[in-house]
């Protein structure tokens, strides 16, 4: 794969966890606005959007490399999505109070590797 179809594959997944980003706000918004859960339909919403980013960059990765700052990215999103199949099948789908600490930790790791993917993206860093 060269540079310019990588840049585009990364470029497709920024765009797609900025709304997965959106929706993750709606939801930490719903669940620390009083002691409910956010709907079903959005952290499925959620976790589908960000998934497929992780899979365009983990595509990326394997068909030709991607900039480190990127991969580190890919890492820590892995670590937010481990995050929030936890939040999901542990509390959710149990129909338990999503955990404060685990949401913000989710929102750390994903924050994290958002800010990474867009210096690679916007600022053009190379492999």
């Amino acid at each position: 794969m060269n540079p310019d179809e990588t840049m585009r594959m990364l470029q497709a997944a920024a765009v797609l966890f900025t709304v997965a980003a959106l929706g993750g706000l709606v939801m930490a918004g719903i669940r620390f606005r009083g002691r409910r859960n956010p709907p079903a339909w959005l952290a499925m919403l959620h976790g589908l959007l960000a998934g497929a980013g992780v899979t365009l960059m983990a595509y990326a990765w394997y068909a030709g490399g991607i900039p480190a700052l990127a991969l580190l990215a890919l890492l820590l999103f892995l670590l937010a999505a481990a995050g929030g199949a936890v939040l999901s099948l542990g509390y959710k789908w149990n129909k338990r109070l999503l955990p404060a600490g685990l949401v913000i930790g989710h929102a750390l790791a994903a924050v994290a590797a958002y800010v990474l993917l867009l210096a690679v993206v916007l600022g053009d860093v190379s492999a």
